[in-house]
């Protein structure tokens, strides 16, 4: 008996020294000092940059987001940006030899660490910018997006690529008069720190008036008065590529490519003159592109591009036009919806955005601008059924960011379907994209030469 109760006690003594080890054990865990982990530095995953007339982008794609501060210099100019979270990498220093020569913007890039965590880069300019630095969330192929934009210190008068295109036509003097009726112009894309451009017959002795917040458009000429202005909208651009072909091919390069060749062929024609709300490689918002085509009065906005399908034996060409009642099938919704997120894969400055551009955007469409587009969106239709296959026989509608100018026929054109891999071939054929520009300008001459009273709004 005795024995039992000594290993009793034993066994509780055992398990009292157990539990104190544990509570000791414990209490040395909770006083260790706690050692902060080190912060992954964010690692570059591609560099990217888009030279233009307009502005100049540099694009940094990297795994987090990270926030970034800048400042300009003059006397050189330069463009100064700290970006947190971030150690120099093989990846940013490609940034240097990303450079082109004839940039208009940038003429070097520096790329230094600053700071532990912290590398600066140091851009050496041409001429003295307003620069617009924000960052895109993931979207897409992409992932977090430091986006650098140069943009000139004096904002681009889109009616001036129209005039210089007329430097040796009688047409011309009548572009120089538009240009100077400052108050029926409609809004000049600018960004925070850049400078209107002077009217053509400003009175530099007059204080500068107070600009509108949504300046009026006034009714277009008569006919006689001067040529037919039709904007030509390449659609997608730079960073957004739009669909891609199963052979690789770009949605962005082919719309550009027709784009041109469609404004020769308009050029060509006596009192008609075409526009391009871009004309190289580089991203243009929406609302933008509305805006071009309302300053240089546009008679008529066409805006080009090549559809994509899950099934890559969807074939044939569609024409669109803006509608305030909702899509008239549930393929043009999408379509809409597709083209509309442009802007997101792109990259806009949100934040940016003023007053001006936020009422651009609104749905101010109106019924007479959607009859005449109805009317030569069939025009054309009708001519590109004769060189290409029909997706749709009928002019559809949709709710297109793009097709938002309220005084301006504005149609879109799916030129083809990309992904189907003999319109693929087709639309990167030079003598097909000839085709299609040629029953392009047709459908426009008939719709004006029926019609020009109706499309100019008399």
């Amino acid at each position: 008996m005795a024995d039992q109760t000594r290993h009793h006690h034993a066994g509780l003594n055992a398990a009292g020294l157990s539990r104190r080890r544990i509570i000791a054990s414990a209490t040395t865990l909770l006083v260790l000092p706690v050692i902060p982990r080190m912060a992954h530095a964010a690692s570059i995953l591609a560099v990217r940059t888009w030279p233009a007339d307009e502005y100049t982008r540099v694009t940094l794609e990297m795994d987090k987001e990270l926030k970034a501060e800048h400042f300009t210099l003059d006397g050189p100019d330069r463009l100064v940006v700290d970006i947190e979270g971030l150690k120099l990498s093989d990846a940013l220093n490609t940034l240097i030899k990303k450079v082109q020569h004839d940039d208009p913007y940038i003429d070097a890039v520096r790329v230094g660490q600053n700071k532990p965590n912290v590398v600066r880069l140091v851009i050496d300019l041409k001429q003295p910018i307003a620069p617009q630095i924000f960052t895109l969330k993931p979207i897409g192929d992409y992932q977090y997006r430091l986006v650098i934009d140069m943009y000139p210190q004096i904002a681009q008068d889109p009616l001036l690529a129209v005039m210089e295109d007329l430097e040796s036509d009688p047409l011309a003097e009548v572009l120089e008069n538009l240009s100077a009726q400052e108050d029926s112009q409609a809004p000049v894309p600018s960004v925070k720190g850049q400078k209107e451009p002077a009217p053509a017959t400003a009175d530099k002795s007059k204080p500068d008036k107070p600009e509108p917040s949504a300046p009026p458009v006034k009714e277009k000429p008569s006919p006689t008065d001067g040529p037919l202005i039709i904007a030509i909208d390449a659609g997608h651009g730079g960073e957004d590529p739009g669909a891609i072909g199963p052979g690789g091919t770009r949605e962005k390069d082919v719309t550009l490519q027709i784009a041109k060749r469609l404004k020769e062929k308009i050029d060509a024609q006596p009192g008609m003159r075409g526009y391009l709300t871009r004309d190289g490689d580089y991203f243009v918002p929406l609302h933008v592109r509305v805006q071009k085509a309302r300053r240089v009065q546009a008679d008529l906005f066409v805006s080009l591009h090549a559809d994509s399908f899950v099934k890559p034996t969807a074939s044939g060409s569609s024409v669109f036009a803006l509608s305030q009642s909702g899509a008239t099938s549930a393929a043009a919704r999408l379509m809409a919806k597709r083209e509309n997120e442009a802007d997101l894969i792109g990259g806009v400055n949100l934040g940016g955005q003023n007053k001006q551009v936020a009422e651009v955007l609104l749905d101010l469409s109106t019924a007479a601008q959607i009859t005449d587009s109805l009317q030569v969106g069939t025009g054309i239709l009708t001519e590109i059924g004769k060189i290409n296959k029909l997706h749709k026989r009928r002019v559809e509608q949709a709710g297109f960011a793009v097709l938002k100018a309220p005084d301006i026929p504005s149609i879109l054109i799916e030129t083809a379907f990309i992904s189907n891999p003999t319109e693929e071939r087709k639309l990167r054929d030079p003598g097909h994209q000839d085709q299609l520009s040629k029953a392009i300008v047709g459908g426009i001459k008939s719709y004006f030469d029926n019609s020009p009273a109706l499309a100019r709004k008399n």
